[in-house]
């Protein structure tokens, strides 16, 4: 039977050396499932693997898309098992590394089927988002769907939206799409969870944003202020220095704020991933017995 490896954990706690290590004694590629490391230019924000790295093995889903591109976790669902399939002949052990909750879920679980929204719609509610706001438009998923407003993150515009894309074309509740049922999957899944004592990641977590400072944060959100409004540019690191860039914060202020809200969002990583009981959990350290693991759980 095949094997999918799935690589988890909180932003910062060391998943890509953990990742190389897998990789290199399996000699299989590795299948990134960071939904902001796929667009092109954003490498310092996105912590996306260097060129050495990239040249070390082979990655996919890493810089194919540009920051304008619309991408969806349907769409990642659908290209990340075509590769699988692809894949298994040659890397009957594969492995998939990363942190966007959704996209991992996407894989090991699968998505409800959920229409495809047309460019028209997706367009009508931008320009409504552009011109009223977020809380207009939470106020009118409120009427036309309020089982999911009373569980959606009404704060985050690409859920919103993409709610009343779904009601305006379909003429009905999104909520109705969404069965939250797990299809079964032809390979054997092994999830591996990294963690870290919460003092470590936080310091792990508050250098790493020193070191995107260092390397240049600050200029390459600069060459995509012009695109600050797409949803890839939607993400801690590059809001913030958008406020500074605006006037509105510090300097000083807006990397505190890079290093709180990178916190904030590892909480949410670890709090989503807690609902997982198929997770084996260890310490970044700990490769041997992370890959002796694995070993024992191939099928």
């Amino acid at each position: 039977m095949n094997n999918l490896v799935v690589l988890i954990g909180p932003t910062a706690v060391g998943k890509t050396e953990t990742s190389f290590a897998i990789a290199s004694h399996f000699g299989c590629p590795i299948i990134s499932a960071d939904s902001r490391q796929m667009y092109k230019g954003l490498q310092i924000g996105t912590a996306m693997p260097t060129q050495e790295e990239l040249a070390r093995h082979k990655h996919y889903f890493v810089g194919q898309l540009t920051p304008g591109d619309y991408y969806s976790a349907a769409r990642y669902e659908e290209e990340v098992l075509a590769l699988l399939q692809k894949e298994f002949p040659h890397h009957p052990t594969m492995l998939l590394s990363g942190g966007s909750m959704m996209y991992i879920d996407a894989v090991c679980k699968g998505i409800d089927d959920i229409p495809t929204v047309d460019a028209d719609t997706r367009q009508m509610i931008l320009e409504k988002y552009e011109r009223e706001g977020l809380e207009q438009l939470s106020n009118e998923l409120r009427l036309l769907d309020p089982q999911y407003y009373n569980q959606a993150d009404i704060k985050n515009p690409k859920r919103v939206m993409h709610a009343l894309e779904i009601c305006y074309m379909t003429g009905k509740p999104y909520s109705s799409f969404r069965k939250q049922e797990s299809k079964k999957r032809p390979f054997n899944i092994i999830k591996i969870g990294l963690r870290r004592d919460r003092e470590e990641l936080y310091s792990r977590i508050n250098r790493r944003v020193d070191i995107m400072m260092e390397q240049g944060l600050l200029e390459e959100a600069k060459r995509f202020y012009h695109l600050k409004e797409h949803n890839s540019l939607n993400t801690v690191g590059y809001k913030e220095m958008f406020k500074y860039i605006d006037g509105e914060w510090s300097l000083d202020f807006a990397i505190e704020k890079i290093k709180q809200n990178t916190r904030i969002y590892s909480r949410k990583q670890v709090t989503w991933y807690r609902k997982d009981e198929e997770i084996t959990w260890f310490h970044p350290s700990e490769t041997d017995k992370i890959i002796a693991h694995i070993e024992n759980s191939i099928k």
